[in-house]
């Protein structure tokens, strides 16, 4: 059996600064979009998925 997680990148959207982080793609199919920490420009700012 395959697993239902799948290791993403999620990209700044203010720098070249990216996060790694895993998500499950049968209860979320849609690209994610989260609020998090960008230590370049030292604020919280949008992270969307990349591939």
């Amino acid at each position: 059996m395959a697993s239902k997680r799948e290791k993403i990148k999620l990209k700044s959207s203010k720098s070249n600064f990216h996060y790694y982080t895993m998500k499950n793609k049968t209860q979320t199919p849609d690209r994610l979009t989260l609020k998090k920490y960008d230590p370049i420009v030292r604020e919280h700012v949008e992270f969307k998925e990349t591939k």
